[in-house]
């Protein structure tokens, strides 16, 4: 098991891997390409990316990043340095997600990057003050969280249709300025960055669940062109729909 906290530079070399305990990886400079379980973010300063245990995740930077990695111990580590916030923490690393922090977390993780994190009592009490944050901004989420379940439910209803961000905003009853500020501030991602993740995801669910043509599928979520959705979801899983379909 790796140290509590640990700060790591990652460079052009891609690295893919998996391990038994979850794992937090928060960024200080540069931007790391990252993928977890095949959905891709970008994490860069003051964003967050979360790891599940065993997921399988790929990260790399053709620019160079550094970055706050907090692996998480196993047995009752998180109950017995935060109390009744555990249960908080343990649903964040149920899936991957990719976060934004507020500036008050921003300015606890850079006190932590240049803090003696080699130092066991300084990473232990410091990682759990992080958590401990991250806890607080997870309760406040459910309170005043946008409604992502009825924004995903509605895109998939349109995905044959153009979508804009203001239709997004319009549900959530929001300018799209504002929409788009508090999005990214809680999922990590642009507004049009999940619409199009939401729109391969349902586009990979057609192709392993039908056998309707890959021309039809890319009608069916938004895609003027076999050609252009081919392309996006060949960035987007590392396959093509054929290949896809292959291996199902």
């Amino acid at each position: 098991m790796s140290p509590i906290l640990s700060l790591r530079h990652y460079s052009h070399e891609t690295l893919s891997h998996s391990h038994e305990h979850a794992q937090l990886v928060f960024g200080l400079a540069g931007e790391l390409q990252f993928e977890v379980d095949g959905q891709g973010s970008r994490v860069r300063r003051h964003q967050l990316a979360v790891v599940p245990a065993t997921a399988r995740h790929t990260c790399g930077s053709p620019q160079g990043s550094q970055c706050l990695v907090l692996d998480l111990p196993a047995n009752d580590w998180l109950e017995r340095q935060l109390g009744h916030h555990a249960s908080d923490i343990q649903r964040l690393l149920d899936s991957p997600r990719a976060l934004q922090l507020d500036p008050v977390q921003g300015q606890l993780l850079g006190w932590l990057a240049s803090s003696p994190i080699n130092d066991a009592v300084i990473a232990n009490q410091g990682a759990a003050l992080l958590l401990g944050s991250l806890a607080c901004g997870e309760q406040r989420a459910r309170r005043d969280g946008l409604p992502l379940a009825a924004l995903d439910r509605y895109i998939e209803r349109h995905a044959a249709h153009p979508l804009q961000v203001a239709d997004l905003a319009r549900l959530a009853g929001l300018s799209v300025a504002r929409f788009h500020a508090r999005f990214l501030a809680e999922t990590g991602l642009t507004p049009m960055e999940h619409l199009r993740n939401q729109r391969l995801r349902l586009g990979e669910r057609l192709l392993l669940g039908s056998d309707l043509a890959v021309g039809e599928v890319a009608a069916r979520v938004g895609y003027a062109s076999q050609s252009a959705f081919t392309a996006a979801l060949s960035r987007y899983l590392g396959v093509t729909p054929r290949q896809l379909r292959r291996g199902r």
